[in-house]
Protein backbone atom coordinates (compact mmCIF):
# COMPACT_ATOMS: atom_id res chain seq x y z
CA UNK A 1 0.00 0.00 0.00
CA UNK A 2 1.33 3.35 -1.21
CA UNK A 3 1.51 6.21 1.81
CA UNK A 4 2.38 9.90 1.79
CA UNK A 5 1.64 12.90 3.91
CA UNK A 6 -0.77 15.93 3.55
CA UNK A 7 0.65 19.28 3.73
CA UNK A 8 0.00 19.26 7.66
CA UNK A 9 2.18 16.28 8.17
CA UNK A 10 -0.59 13.25 8.52
CA UNK A 11 0.27 10.17 6.90
CA UNK A 12 -2.45 9.31 3.88
CA UNK A 13 -2.03 5.63 3.17
CA UNK A 14 -3.18 5.03 -0.64
CA UNK A 15 -4.44 1.44 -1.83
CA UNK A 16 -2.03 1.46 -5.42
CA UNK A 17 0.68 3.85 -6.84
CA UNK A 18 -2.12 4.96 -9.59
CA UNK A 19 -3.78 6.31 -6.67
CA UNK A 20 -1.08 8.22 -5.21
CA UNK A 21 -0.10 9.31 -8.57
CA UNK A 22 -4.25 10.54 -9.13
CA UNK A 23 -4.33 12.29 -5.80
CA UNK A 24 -0.75 14.46 -6.66
CA UNK A 25 -2.81 15.05 -9.98
CA UNK A 26 -5.33 16.52 -8.24
CA UNK A 27 -3.55 18.65 -5.93
CA UNK A 28 -1.72 19.98 -9.02
CA UNK A 29 -4.32 21.43 -10.63
CA UNK A 30 -6.50 22.36 -7.33
CA UNK A 31 -3.00 24.58 -6.58
CA UNK A 32 -2.50 25.81 -9.90
CA UNK A 33 -6.12 25.95 -11.58
CA UNK A 34 -8.76 26.37 -8.86
CA UNK A 35 -7.46 27.66 -5.51
CA UNK A 36 -6.04 31.24 -6.95
CA UNK A 37 -9.46 32.46 -8.03
CA UNK A 38 -11.43 30.94 -5.73
CA UNK A 39 -12.36 33.49 -3.79
CA UNK A 40 -12.86 36.56 -6.91
CA UNK A 41 -14.98 34.13 -8.32
CA UNK A 42 -16.98 33.36 -5.34
CA UNK A 43 -17.74 37.07 -4.64
CA UNK A 44 -19.02 37.27 -7.69
CA UNK A 45 -20.86 34.48 -7.97
CA UNK A 46 -19.27 32.90 -10.83
CA UNK A 47 -19.82 29.09 -11.90
CA UNK A 48 -16.10 27.77 -13.26
CA UNK A 49 -17.17 25.53 -15.87
CA UNK A 50 -14.03 25.34 -17.22
CA UNK A 51 -13.24 23.55 -14.65
CA UNK A 52 -15.00 20.60 -14.83
CA UNK A 53 -14.09 20.30 -18.31
CA UNK A 54 -10.39 20.21 -17.43
CA UNK A 55 -11.68 17.78 -14.31
CA UNK A 56 -13.52 15.70 -17.33
CA UNK A 57 -10.38 15.43 -19.36
CA UNK A 58 -7.99 14.73 -16.51
CA UNK A 59 -10.86 11.43 -15.77
CA UNK A 60 -11.63 13.07 -12.32
CA UNK A 61 -15.35 13.32 -13.05
CA UNK A 62 -16.14 9.64 -13.76
CA UNK A 63 -13.40 8.04 -10.91
CA UNK A 64 -15.42 5.56 -9.09
CA UNK A 65 -17.78 4.23 -12.14
CA UNK A 66 -16.62 1.57 -14.46
CA UNK A 67 -13.50 1.67 -17.21
CA UNK A 68 -15.45 0.33 -19.62
CA UNK A 69 -18.07 3.42 -20.00
CA UNK A 70 -14.94 5.96 -19.47
CA UNK A 71 -15.03 5.88 -15.54
CA UNK A 72 -11.67 5.88 -13.76
CA UNK A 73 -12.34 2.64 -11.92
CA UNK A 74 -11.34 3.84 -8.32
CA UNK A 75 -12.39 2.85 -5.09
CA UNK A 76 -14.71 4.99 -3.42
CA UNK A 77 -11.49 5.24 -0.48
CA UNK A 78 -9.37 7.07 -3.38
CA UNK A 79 -12.30 9.00 -5.00
CA UNK A 80 -13.01 10.57 -1.52
CA UNK A 81 -9.68 11.61 -1.05
CA UNK A 82 -9.80 13.13 -4.52
CA UNK A 83 -12.76 14.91 -3.14
CA UNK A 84 -11.21 16.27 -0.07
CA UNK A 85 -8.42 17.50 -2.07
CA UNK A 86 -10.81 20.15 -4.48
CA UNK A 87 -13.04 21.19 -1.60
CA UNK A 88 -10.25 22.37 0.16
CA UNK A 89 -9.32 24.44 -2.80
CA UNK A 90 -13.08 25.49 -3.73
CA UNK A 91 -15.84 23.73 -2.25
CA UNK A 92 -18.25 24.54 -5.40
CA UNK A 93 -15.74 22.68 -7.53
CA UNK A 94 -16.37 19.75 -4.87
CA UNK A 95 -19.02 19.55 -4.08
CA UNK A 96 -19.91 19.99 -7.55
CA UNK A 97 -17.97 17.16 -8.28
CA UNK A 98 -20.11 15.20 -5.99
CA UNK A 99 -23.31 15.81 -7.32
CA UNK A 100 -22.27 14.47 -10.65
CA UNK A 101 -20.94 11.76 -9.32
CA UNK A 102 -24.41 11.17 -7.31
CA UNK A 103 -26.26 12.00 -10.82
CA UNK A 104 -24.29 9.47 -12.26
CA UNK A 105 -25.17 6.57 -9.54
CA UNK A 106 -28.75 5.27 -10.92
CA UNK A 107 -27.70 4.86 -14.66
CA UNK A 108 -24.37 3.46 -13.75
CA UNK A 109 -26.14 0.56 -11.26
CA UNK A 110 -29.36 0.04 -12.34
CA UNK A 111 -29.43 1.04 -16.08
CA UNK A 112 -29.09 -1.56 -19.05
CA UNK A 113 -26.41 -2.52 -20.47
CA UNK A 114 -27.37 -0.65 -23.53
CA UNK A 115 -28.35 2.43 -21.77
CA UNK A 116 -25.00 2.91 -19.68
CA UNK A 117 -23.42 2.29 -23.25
CA UNK A 118 -25.08 4.94 -24.68
CA UNK A 119 -24.99 7.67 -22.21
CA UNK A 120 -22.23 7.26 -19.68
CA UNK A 121 -18.95 7.60 -21.29
CA UNK A 122 -20.42 11.51 -22.34
CA UNK A 123 -21.62 11.76 -18.33
CA UNK A 124 -18.35 10.31 -17.18
CA UNK A 125 -15.58 11.69 -19.80
CA UNK A 126 -17.18 13.78 -21.81
CA UNK A 127 -17.47 17.12 -20.70
CA UNK A 128 -21.19 16.60 -19.41
CA UNK A 129 -22.20 17.80 -15.85
CA UNK A 130 -25.23 16.82 -14.35
CA UNK A 131 -27.78 17.69 -11.48
CA UNK A 132 -30.03 15.59 -9.19
CA UNK A 133 -33.56 16.09 -9.11
CA UNK A 134 -35.13 14.55 -5.55
CA UNK A 135 -36.48 17.65 -3.49
CA UNK A 136 -39.50 19.64 -4.18
CA UNK A 137 -40.62 23.00 -2.38
CA UNK A 138 -42.98 20.78 -0.44
CA UNK A 139 -41.00 17.78 -0.37
CA UNK A 140 -37.28 18.06 1.59
CA UNK A 141 -36.94 16.02 4.32
CA UNK A 142 -39.90 14.12 3.66
CA UNK A 143 -38.54 13.10 -0.40
CA UNK A 144 -41.55 10.25 -0.82
CA UNK A 145 -44.05 13.16 -0.47
CA UNK A 146 -42.99 14.24 -3.79
CA UNK A 147 -45.78 15.86 -6.44
CA UNK A 148 -43.48 16.02 -10.07
CA UNK A 149 -45.69 13.47 -11.99
CA UNK A 150 -44.46 11.23 -15.30
CA UNK A 151 -47.86 9.83 -17.28
CA UNK A 152 -47.06 7.19 -19.66
CA UNK A 153 -48.12 7.97 -23.30
CA UNK A 154 -48.19 5.66 -26.07
CA UNK A 155 -46.40 2.13 -24.65
CA UNK A 156 -47.01 -0.73 -26.63
CA UNK A 157 -49.50 -3.68 -25.75
CA UNK A 158 -48.25 -5.93 -23.08
CA UNK A 159 -45.04 -4.17 -22.28
CA UNK A 160 -43.83 -4.27 -18.41
CA UNK A 161 -42.82 -2.32 -15.65
CA UNK A 162 -39.21 -3.99 -16.09
CA UNK A 163 -35.65 -2.65 -16.80
CA UNK A 164 -35.64 -1.43 -20.68
CA UNK A 165 -37.57 -0.40 -23.19
CA UNK A 166 -41.11 -1.08 -23.15
CA UNK A 167 -41.98 1.87 -26.25
CA UNK A 168 -44.12 5.16 -25.59
CA UNK A 169 -43.08 8.38 -24.01
CA UNK A 170 -43.18 9.32 -20.20
CA UNK A 171 -44.20 12.90 -19.98
CA UNK A 172 -43.58 14.69 -16.56
CA UNK A 173 -44.43 18.17 -14.93
CA UNK A 174 -44.15 19.56 -11.93
CA UNK A 175 -40.81 21.40 -9.90
CA UNK A 176 -37.95 20.27 -8.33
CA UNK A 177 -35.79 22.47 -6.08
CA UNK A 178 -32.84 23.10 -4.50
CA UNK A 179 -31.13 21.70 -7.92
CA UNK A 180 -27.42 22.00 -7.64
CA UNK A 181 -26.34 22.68 -10.87
CA UNK A 182 -29.61 23.73 -11.96
CA UNK A 183 -30.01 25.53 -15.14
CA UNK A 184 -26.63 24.51 -16.21
CA UNK A 185 -26.70 21.09 -16.11
CA UNK A 186 -26.52 18.93 -19.43
CA UNK A 187 -28.33 15.98 -17.69
CA UNK A 188 -30.70 15.21 -14.97
CA UNK A 189 -31.65 12.40 -12.91
CA UNK A 190 -35.16 12.95 -12.03
CA UNK A 191 -37.57 11.31 -9.82
CA UNK A 192 -41.15 11.60 -10.45
CA UNK A 193 -44.66 9.79 -9.39
CA UNK A 194 -45.52 7.35 -11.70
CA UNK A 195 -47.86 5.33 -9.33
CA UNK A 196 -49.86 6.00 -5.98
CA UNK A 197 -48.65 7.77 -3.03
CA UNK A 198 -45.63 6.75 -1.58
CA UNK A 199 -42.37 5.28 -2.01
CA UNK A 200 -43.12 2.54 -3.98
CA UNK A 201 -45.12 4.96 -6.55
CA UNK A 202 -42.08 7.26 -7.79
CA UNK A 203 -39.83 6.34 -11.10
CA UNK A 204 -36.35 7.06 -12.19
CA UNK A 205 -35.72 8.92 -15.66
CA UNK A 206 -32.40 10.35 -17.15
CA UNK A 207 -33.64 13.76 -18.55
CA UNK A 208 -31.62 16.01 -21.00
CA UNK A 209 -30.90 19.06 -19.79
CA UNK A 210 -31.92 20.82 -23.29
CA UNK A 211 -35.72 19.09 -22.86
CA UNK A 212 -38.47 21.14 -24.29
CA UNK A 213 -40.49 22.48 -21.53
CA UNK A 214 -37.87 22.10 -18.85
CA UNK A 215 -36.60 25.74 -17.68
CA UNK A 216 -35.14 27.02 -14.63
CA UNK A 217 -35.87 29.40 -12.21
CA UNK A 218 -33.49 32.13 -11.52
CA UNK A 219 -30.52 30.63 -8.93
CA UNK A 220 -31.03 31.42 -5.09
CA UNK A 221 -29.76 34.27 -3.14
CA UNK A 222 -27.43 32.44 -0.38
CA UNK A 223 -24.95 32.85 2.32
CA UNK A 224 -22.73 30.85 0.41
CA UNK A 225 -21.20 28.57 -2.17
CA UNK A 226 -22.59 31.61 -4.41
CA UNK A 227 -20.39 30.32 -7.31
CA UNK A 228 -22.14 27.03 -7.19
CA UNK A 229 -25.96 27.83 -8.92
CA UNK A 230 -29.21 26.25 -6.69
CA UNK A 231 -32.44 26.89 -8.53
CA UNK A 232 -36.15 25.04 -9.00
CA UNK A 233 -36.54 23.04 -11.99
CA UNK A 234 -39.59 23.00 -13.66
CA UNK A 235 -41.23 19.88 -15.85
CA UNK A 236 -44.14 21.37 -18.54
CA UNK A 237 -44.93 18.77 -20.10
CA UNK A 238 -41.06 17.67 -20.73
CA UNK A 239 -41.24 14.13 -22.95
CA UNK A 240 -38.97 11.27 -22.27
CA UNK A 241 -39.14 8.41 -24.27
CA UNK A 242 -39.14 5.23 -22.08
CA UNK A 243 -35.85 3.95 -22.96
CA UNK A 244 -35.02 6.88 -20.45
CA UNK A 245 -36.38 5.45 -17.87
CA UNK A 246 -33.82 4.07 -15.08
CA UNK A 247 -34.91 0.74 -13.37
CA UNK A 248 -38.13 -0.55 -12.93
CA UNK A 249 -41.63 1.19 -12.40
CA UNK A 250 -41.86 2.74 -8.42
CA UNK A 251 -38.01 1.36 -8.11
CA UNK A 252 -37.08 5.00 -7.95
CA UNK A 253 -37.54 6.24 -4.30
CA UNK A 254 -34.97 2.97 -3.85
CA UNK A 255 -33.01 3.88 -6.60
CA UNK A 256 -32.54 7.77 -4.77
CA UNK A 257 -32.02 6.31 -1.64
CA UNK A 258 -29.14 3.92 -3.04
CA UNK A 259 -27.57 6.62 -4.38
CA UNK A 260 -27.95 8.99 -1.56
CA UNK A 261 -25.64 6.22 1.13
CA UNK A 262 -23.07 7.29 -1.39
CA UNK A 263 -23.49 11.05 -1.79
CA UNK A 264 -23.61 11.65 2.07
CA UNK A 265 -19.88 10.29 1.70
CA UNK A 266 -19.22 12.82 -0.65
CA UNK A 267 -20.34 15.69 1.84
CA UNK A 268 -18.47 14.22 4.46
CA UNK A 269 -15.01 14.57 2.32
CA UNK A 270 -16.17 17.80 0.97
CA UNK A 271 -17.12 19.15 4.64
CA UNK A 272 -13.24 17.41 5.86
CA UNK A 273 -11.92 19.50 2.95
CA UNK A 274 -13.45 22.41 3.86
CA UNK A 275 -12.24 21.83 7.52
CA UNK A 276 -8.57 21.07 6.80
CA UNK A 277 -8.43 24.52 4.59
CA UNK A 278 -9.60 26.26 7.70
CA UNK A 279 -7.62 24.69 10.43
CA UNK A 280 -4.35 25.56 7.24
CA UNK A 281 -5.34 28.73 7.50
CA UNK A 282 -5.91 29.57 11.19
CA UNK A 283 -2.61 28.22 11.81
CA UNK A 284 -0.59 30.00 9.27
CA UNK A 285 -1.90 33.13 10.75
CA UNK A 286 -0.99 31.76 14.89
CA UNK A 287 2.48 31.73 13.58
CA UNK A 288 2.94 35.30 11.95
CA UNK A 289 0.30 36.93 14.18
CA UNK A 290 2.14 38.78 17.25
CA UNK A 291 0.82 39.97 20.69
CA UNK A 292 2.17 40.81 23.23
CA UNK A 293 5.60 40.49 21.82
CA UNK A 294 5.10 37.02 20.71
CA UNK A 295 3.29 34.89 18.12
CA UNK A 296 -0.10 33.98 19.48
CA UNK A 297 0.49 30.80 18.44
CA UNK A 298 2.54 30.74 21.53
CA UNK A 299 -0.49 31.20 23.75
CA UNK A 300 -2.14 28.23 25.26
CA UNK A 301 -5.55 29.07 25.24
CA UNK A 302 -5.30 29.17 21.21
CA UNK A 303 -3.54 26.05 21.35
CA UNK A 304 -5.42 24.18 22.45
CA UNK A 305 -8.54 25.71 20.20
CA UNK A 306 -5.91 24.28 17.36
CA UNK A 307 -5.58 20.91 18.66
CA UNK A 308 -9.34 21.00 18.74
CA UNK A 309 -10.04 21.81 15.25
CA UNK A 310 -6.76 19.34 13.88
CA UNK A 311 -8.42 16.85 16.04
CA UNK A 312 -11.79 17.36 14.70
CA UNK A 313 -10.68 17.38 11.20
CA UNK A 314 -8.66 13.96 11.41
CA UNK A 315 -11.37 12.15 13.35
CA UNK A 316 -13.54 13.00 10.21
CA UNK A 317 -11.68 11.98 7.79
CA UNK A 318 -10.91 8.25 9.80
CA UNK A 319 -14.67 7.97 9.70
CA UNK A 320 -15.45 8.81 6.02
CA UNK A 321 -12.81 6.44 5.01
CA UNK A 322 -13.61 3.71 6.59
CA UNK A 323 -16.98 4.29 5.47
CA UNK A 324 -15.45 4.01 2.32
CA UNK A 325 -13.82 0.75 2.83
CA UNK A 326 -17.15 -0.77 3.97
CA UNK A 327 -18.41 0.00 0.59
CA UNK A 328 -15.28 -0.93 -1.68
CA UNK A 329 -15.34 -4.26 0.82
CA UNK A 330 -19.12 -4.76 -0.60
CA UNK A 331 -20.11 -4.85 3.20
CA UNK A 332 -23.36 -2.94 4.33
CA UNK A 333 -22.29 0.86 5.09
CA UNK A 334 -25.41 3.13 4.95
CA UNK A 335 -25.24 3.55 8.61
CA UNK A 336 -21.49 4.47 8.59
CA UNK A 337 -22.47 7.19 5.85
CA UNK A 338 -24.84 8.67 7.92
CA UNK A 339 -22.60 9.17 10.80
CA UNK A 340 -19.59 10.50 8.46
CA UNK A 341 -22.25 13.12 7.02
CA UNK A 342 -23.24 13.60 10.68
CA UNK A 343 -19.89 13.87 12.01
CA UNK A 344 -17.80 15.66 9.13
CA UNK A 345 -20.35 18.42 8.51
CA UNK A 346 -20.67 19.29 12.19
CA UNK A 347 -17.14 19.57 12.25
CA UNK A 348 -16.79 21.37 9.56
CA UNK A 349 -18.95 24.08 11.34
CA UNK A 350 -17.35 23.82 14.43
CA UNK A 351 -13.52 23.86 13.00
CA UNK A 352 -14.77 27.42 10.69
CA UNK A 353 -16.45 28.79 13.36
CA UNK A 354 -12.93 28.32 15.37
CA UNK A 355 -11.25 29.33 12.78
CA UNK A 356 -12.58 32.87 12.58
CA UNK A 357 -12.28 33.15 16.12
CA UNK A 358 -8.56 32.76 15.64
CA UNK A 359 -8.27 35.29 13.59
CA UNK A 360 -10.25 37.95 15.26
CA UNK A 361 -11.68 40.87 13.39
CA UNK A 362 -9.67 40.11 10.48
CA UNK A 363 -11.52 36.56 10.37
CA UNK A 364 -14.77 38.36 10.06
CA UNK A 365 -13.72 40.26 7.33
CA UNK A 366 -13.52 39.10 3.43
CA UNK A 367 -9.77 39.96 3.23
CA UNK A 368 -9.04 36.13 4.75
CA UNK A 369 -11.19 32.88 3.45
CA UNK A 370 -12.45 31.83 6.61
CA UNK A 371 -15.42 33.93 6.87
CA UNK A 372 -16.71 32.06 3.51
CA UNK A 373 -15.78 28.83 5.02
CA UNK A 374 -17.87 29.81 7.74
CA UNK A 375 -20.93 30.35 5.72
CA UNK A 376 -20.10 27.07 3.45
CA UNK A 377 -19.50 25.02 6.22
CA UNK A 378 -23.71 25.86 6.92
CA UNK A 379 -24.84 24.43 3.93
CA UNK A 380 -23.01 21.08 4.45
CA UNK A 381 -24.95 20.27 7.42
CA UNK A 382 -28.47 20.75 5.57
CA UNK A 383 -27.98 18.94 1.89
CA UNK A 384 -28.51 15.86 0.96
CA UNK A 385 -30.64 14.69 4.20
CA UNK A 386 -30.22 17.41 7.17
CA UNK A 387 -28.46 15.80 10.27
CA UNK A 388 -31.46 15.89 11.84
CA UNK A 389 -32.42 12.90 9.11
CA UNK A 390 -28.98 11.51 9.86
CA UNK A 391 -29.42 11.29 13.33
CA UNK A 392 -32.81 9.40 12.48
CA UNK A 393 -31.05 7.17 9.79
CA UNK A 394 -28.50 6.34 12.68
CA UNK A 395 -31.05 5.12 15.54
CA UNK A 396 -32.98 3.29 13.01
CA UNK A 397 -30.09 1.23 12.59
CA UNK A 398 -29.25 1.10 16.21
CA UNK A 399 -33.19 0.58 17.37
CA UNK A 400 -35.24 -0.36 14.43
CA UNK A 401 -37.82 2.15 12.73
CA UNK A 402 -40.24 4.30 14.92
CA UNK A 403 -43.55 2.59 16.23
CA UNK A 404 -46.43 4.22 14.27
Amino acid sequence: MAAERNADGVERRLPTDEARELLALTRDIARREIAPRAAEEEAAGRFPRELFTLLSRSGLLGLPYDPVYGGGGQPYEVYLQVLEELAAARLTVGLGVSVHALSCHALARFGTEEQRAAHLPAMLGGGLLGAYCLSEPSAGSDAAALRTRAVREGARAGSGGDVGDGGGDWVIDGTKAWITHGGIADFCTVMARTGGAGARGITAFLVPGDAPGLSAAPPERKMGMTGSPTAQLHFDGVRVPDARRLGAEGQGFALALDALDSGRLGIAACAVGLGQAALDEAVAYARERRQFGRPIADFQGLRFLLADMATRVEAGRALYLEAARLRDEGRPFGRCAAMAKLFCTDAAMQVTTDAVQVLGGYGYTADFPVERYLREAKMLQIVEGTNQIQRVVIARHLVGPESR
